[in-house]
């Protein structure tokens, strides 16, 4: 927190023109003088704005209203917690009466604005040393004062320049190091006594002008480059870098190089180029094996390499690098060795060669190679890296009876390709020949081949002979005296005959169990002679896969719509080629096989498809699929063959006809009982009669064919000839019957829960004739009733029938008589069963004659074939 109480320093007065253009300079402040530290300095007034300097400037060009403006520069110290104030006037300056003779213009040469000066470095005096001198044109008029700030004046290195008050010369106290501080720039100031700037501050520049004061330096101690030996004249070896501190791009920085000497001082290997220090060689034959490296003695010296210039020493060591120009040879042309027979993987010989290329590099790595006599590829020989030296070795056991002398011939090159060098010729590959005596030893027994396969079918009988694996001595060619074990802990598929070499199975191999899953098994078998000496074979059991599995079809269920679109059936076998796809498959029931037919699709499926329309119902279809090893398997394929158009319409409910089961909908049934109600109702009014006594009727042998039996199988009853039954002529459905009861005639609905026409109005028992008469009375006289009374009759309670069944969603009230149809074709030209109840004359019957083709099919499926 700043303190509260703001000390004002000192007051100062600037005497200004009544008119200041934006950016004029009013004057300056010393505001050290009022606080040494100021780190936020600012003007009351927005018209001017002060610089760390203290030069007061104008932000806008404006006009003293007055003759005198006043405004507050305000100082802050943050840190000190302290601010001080200084207050400003602006005072109209008096404009001078000029004579006459003033009046006639002169020109003058400016004098504020003088070119650079220059000091030469490490100059010597005597100081203090006059450098330049300023002065303003105003001084004409006012008294001016000089005054400068900037480096070398009040800020590092302070003192060096000061500028005399009265008079501005500027003059330097001490000597100047240019490579220190090669220029200064400086802002000189004229005012007036009472502080008023007449001038723009003048940034003055003092140019330090260069002294070859400093010798050239390398930038290294020492440059150590590489060379490959018998390299071409010309070729770049390195480049050495000098530096000059000294003013750039001047003789005091222009620098030449030479070699000054080189060890070993023999011929000249290398030049050095004086202007971009670039080495090169030199020399048209550089040796390693001579001389492996030099070491150059190298000058710089500037002002152009003229002998009164500074100069420099350096060092540079170049090395020889090695190529691979000296070829390798043998110490010996000849060796000779022994090795006793059947022994493998042991060192026999080691042989060295001479290289006179660098150690340890690849020009002198020795890569040695058997050229002759290793065709069964019974030898090799590798290198020691540390020694250098070929090793040969036995990789596969010799036989003394086949060859008791082998005789090798060994070569030697590089790791590096091969550098002729200039002047020399090419050197041919170095050899030398290696004799190696077998020695007889008394040898175990072998196994020709050593591997034996073996291919065992799946699930072989335990026992089964498989093959035989037997071996010899070496000694005798036989296997007389040799006997056969397999060694405990391996797999315990099969054994051997311990003097046959017969080998059975002992387990019933399939490869569905266990260990056998991987289907392979190796079994290291022993052969030992009569003098203890054994020999090793492998036997390699692999098992065959074979038919053990029957093919089947994986979906055995499925629902065919009126599309009939043909079911794929597809079938899987557990096992392996060639035992299972492709797949046959047959109808074997010959009556369904003339129903139904298979066509291939692909190896593993084929379709199903009816041959002809056959009727809806459920099918059982035996189905046998023979694989590709003719093993067969039965299947059993369920088509519930429905009218549906989708799968998920058909419920399950069925209709058999013909050995199979026909779906009646749910909208066919309620129109077959709405059809046959309303056309037994009309023949009962035409051919009824009523009354209290027995009735009579003449039944007509016409009439009698069409009659609906009564049956409570979905299948055609059989044809009752009884005189109760009251004939109804052209239905096609169940719709009811009449009986003569005693002194009543009713009318029963089938499946209707008992009851009669007479109790449907829920009052007392009446009949037929009493509902006509409205009192109970019979009448027997026509024993007929109109249309319209039938319709006054039946229409309300079908319709409350219907209602019902329309609003039970759970179709409790038509769950004997209705089944789910979602499907009921075309339009008919005869409209539907409902608009019976609509007829406008009471014995319109035509629309019986133009029955909808739909509905003709259900007829002829209820009446007897």
């Amino acid at each position: 927190v700043l303190s509260l109480c703001c000390e004002a320093c000192k007051k100062v007065i600037f005497h200004v023109p009544s008119e200041l253009e934006a950016d004029t300079l009013v004057g300056r402040v010393d505001l050290k003088e009022c606080l040494q530290s100021a780190e936020f300095i600012s003007s009351s007034d927005r018209n001017f704005k002060v610089l760390e300097d203290g030069s007061v400037y104008t932000t806008s060009a404006l006009s003293l209203s007055a003759e005198k403006k006043t405004f507050t520069i305000l100082l802050k110290d943050i840190q000190e917690q302290v601010q001080k104030k200084i207050h400003v006037d602006l005072v109209e300056e008096e404009k001078k009466v000029r004579h006459a003779r003033d009046t006639v213009l002169k020109r003058t040469k400016r004098r504020w604005g003088p070119i650079p000066s220059v000091m030469i470095e490490n100059s010597l005096g005597p100081f203090p040393l006059q450098i330049q001198q300023v002065q303003s044109d105003t001084a004409q008029n006012y008294t001016i004062y000089y005054s400068a700030s900037g480096p070398g004046i009040d800020q590092d290195p302070k003192g060096l320049f000061y500028i005399e008050r009265e008079t501005g010369n500027i003059f330097a106290t001490r000597a100047v190091d240019r490579e220190q501080y090669p220029s200064f720039q400086i802002i000189c100031f004229a005012t007036t006594p009472d502080g008023y700037s007449p001038e723009v501050p003048l940034v003055h520049t003092i140019r330090i002008e260069d002294d070859n004061d400093n010798a050239p330096y390398f930038t290294q101690d020492l440059f150590e480059f590489c060379v490959p030996e018998n390299s071409r004249p010309g070729v770049v070896v390195g480049k050495v870098i000098a530096e000059d501190r000294d003013e750039p791009y001047t003789l005091h920085t222009t620098l030449k190089y030479r070699i000054v000497s080189q060890t070993p001082p023999i011929t000249p290997a290398f030049s050095l180029h004086g202007d971009t220090g670039v080495i090169s060689v030199l020399l048209p034959q550089l040796d390693r094996e001579l001389v492996p490296s030099y070491t150059l003695l190298v000058e710089v010296r500037d002002m152009a390499g003229q002998p009164f210039g500074l100069c420099t020493t350096g060092t540079v060591v170049v090395k020889i690098e090695d190529t691979n120009d000296n070829a390798p040879s043998f110490k010996q042309l000849q060796y000779e060795t022994r090795v006793e027979e059947n022994r493998v993987n042991v060192e026999i010989l080691r042989v060295s060669v001479v290289d006179l290329d660098e150690p340890g590099s690849p020009g002198s790595g020795a890569v040695y190679e058997i050229i002759r006599g290793n065709d069964d590829q019974a030898f090799e020989i590798t290198t020691d890296k540390n020694t250098n030296e070929g090793i040969l070795c036995v990789v596969k056991g010799l036989d003394y009876e086949t060859a008791k002398q082998r005789i090798l011939v060994i070569g030697v090159n590089n790791e590096a390709p091969y550098v002729l060098a200039p002047h020399s010729q090419q050197l041919s590959q170095s050899t030398s020949s290696v004799t190696v005596h077998v020695l007889d030893m008394d040898e175990g027994p072998v196994f020709k081949p050593c591997l034996l396969r073996l291919d065992v079918k799946e699930c072989e009988d335990v026992g089964t002979a498989i093959g035989r694996f037997v071996a010899e001595d070496p000694e005798t060619g036989n296997s007389e005296g040799i006997r056969y074990r397999i060694p405990p802990g391996q797999c315990n598929w099969i054994n051997i005959d311990d003097k046959s070499g017969e080998v059975r199975t002992v387990r019933v191999l399939d490869r569905d169990i266990g260990e056998m899953r991987r289907g392979q098994c190796n079994v290291t078998v022993l052969a030992i002679d009569r003098n203890g000496k054994t020999g090793t074979g492998t036997i390699q059991v692999c098992i065959v896969p074979g038919n053990k599995n029957f093919p089947r079809i994986t979906q055995t269920d499925y629902v065919m719509c009126r599309d009939r679109k043909p079911i794929c059936l597809t079938a899987q076998d557990g096992d392996e080629a060639p035992y299972s796809a492709p797949f046959v498959y047959r109808i074997t029931d010959r009556r369904l096989a003339a129903m139904w037919k298979l066509t291939p699709h692909d190896d593993n499926s084929w379709y199903l498809s009816p041959k002809s329309d056959i009727p809806y119902g459920i099918y059982e279809i035996p189905v046998s699929v023979i694989d590709n090893g003719g093993k067969i398997g039965e299947n059993t394929v369920r088509v519930n063959l429905c009218d549906c158009v989708t799968p998920s319409e058909c419920d399950g409910r069925t209709r058999q006809l013909s050995g199979g089961n026909v779906t009646l909908g749910l909208w066919a049934i309620l129109a077959m009982i709405l059809g046959s109600l309303l056309l037994l109702l009309i023949l009962i009014t035409i051919c009824g009669c009523c009354g209290a006594g027995v009735m009579h009727r003449q039944v007509t042998d016409d009439c009698a064919n069409h009659n609906l039996i009564i049956s409570n199988t979905e299948a055609p009853g059989e044809e009752v000839m009884d005189h109760n039954i009251i004939p109804l002529q052209n239905t096609c459905d169940q719709g009811g019957y009449g009986v003569k009861t005693g002194e009543q005639q009713t009318f029963e609905m089938v499946k209707g829960r008992g009851h009669t026409l007479e109790s449907v109005k829920g009052g007392g028992h009446q009949t037929l004739g009493s509902v006509k008469e409205g009192g109970g009375q019979t009448m027997v006289d026509t024993c007929r009733y109109s249309y319209s009374e039938w319709h006054n009759f039946t229409h309300p309670r079908l319709g409350e029938k219907v209602h019902l069944c329309r609003q039970d969603e759970e179709q409790k009230h038509s769950e004997d008589y209705l089944l789910s149809y979602n499907y009921e074709g075309k339009g008919s030209l005869a409209g539907s069963v409902g608009c019976c109840s609509d007829q406008h004359e009471e014995e319109a019957l035509d629309f019986l004659d133009q029955l909808e083709p739909k509905f003709r099919t259900l007829a002829e499926t209820c009446i007897k074939r």
